[in-house]
């Protein structure tokens, strides 16, 4: 099945401090390669997967689940352990749940996490229905592309399987469940104008997290994809400063590139769920 333009994974081989990002759900690493690219510039080794059922088309993500796209950023993990001395990891949306349950279940293999906008719950009314409408109506209209800056599109899909969206219910609750047993450093950075995940979900990570060294940032100007909104670049430099401040040897790496990542390196980035 052919990757729509902007899906392909990113990596690159950097320093001896890693760093793991996660894409939204029904987006694709677009929404989140300038992040990838940025910390991968300042000499961290980034990896950046295509979660199962993202990136083709919607139907593909019809017929997977939560525990498929959890498998795909476990492998990424436990790769980048192998390499790194330290590793962090980071996630939008959708994204920022498996960051956090990465986090919960590997403890002290993960630094420290960082998360845009993370989803917690599924707030439509509609939500406790899915278990029987999912085998009613197929799909319903799609959440890609809540970005207030004029021009800026994420590459997702335009319409939500709500067998999928039932998996990705299904995930939360059990991420919630787990919340307590996160212990590492969080940056939670959050939009106050978000249409697709409320930022009371924020609160309720925050709430319910074990960890101490916990900051909250708002980003004002932006909406849900804010990875690739007006507050972007301070999204970015966040990052970087919370992952120097854990592990002072960052940014010590080189800035070649993989293989891969040295193909897919002129790709433009233009969206992101």
């Amino acid at each position: 099945m052919p990757l729509l333009p902007g899906a392909e994974p990113f990596r690159r081989d950097g320093g001896e401090v890693g760093v793991l990002v996660c894409h939204g759900f029904t987006g694709s690493p677009q929404s989140v390669r300038p992040w990838a690219e940025y910390l991968a510039d300042q000499g961290l080794t980034v990896a950046l997967p295509l979660l199962p059922g993202h990136g083709t088309r919607w139907q593909e993500l019809q017929i997977t689940t939560w525990q498929d796209w959890y498998a795909e950023v476990d492998r990424e993990l436990r790769a980048l352990t192998e390499r790194c001395s330290k590793v962090f990891v980071c996630g939008l949306s959708m994204g920022g749940a498996l960051a956090l349950r990465l986090a919960a279940k590997h403890g002290d293999a993960v630094s420290g996490v960082a998360v845009v906008n993370p989803g917690n719950k599924i707030h439509d009314a509609a939500a406790p229905l899915l278990p029987v409408l999912r085998h009613v109506v197929r799909s319903t209209k799609g959440i890609t592309s809540d970005i207030a800056k004029p021009g800026a599109r994420e590459v997702g899909y335009d319409r939500v399987p709500l067998h999928a969206a039932y998996a990705l219910r299904r995930f939360f609750q059990q991420v919630d469940s787990e919340l307590p047993r996160v212990t590492q450093p969080l940056l939670v950075m959050t939009s106050p104008q978000d249409h697709v995940v409320r930022p009371v979900d924020s609160e309720r990570i925050l709430a319910r997290v074990s960890s101490t060294d916990v900051r909250q940032t708002l980003l004002e100007r932006s909406y849900h994809v804010a990875t690739l909104d007006h507050d972007a670049e301070q999204i970015f430099r966040e990052t970087f400063a919370f992952i120097s401040r854990l592990a002072p040897e960052a940014g010590t790496g080189t800035r070649a590139g993989s293989a891969e990542a040295g193909a897919h390196e002129g790709t433009a980035a233009s969206g992101g769920a």
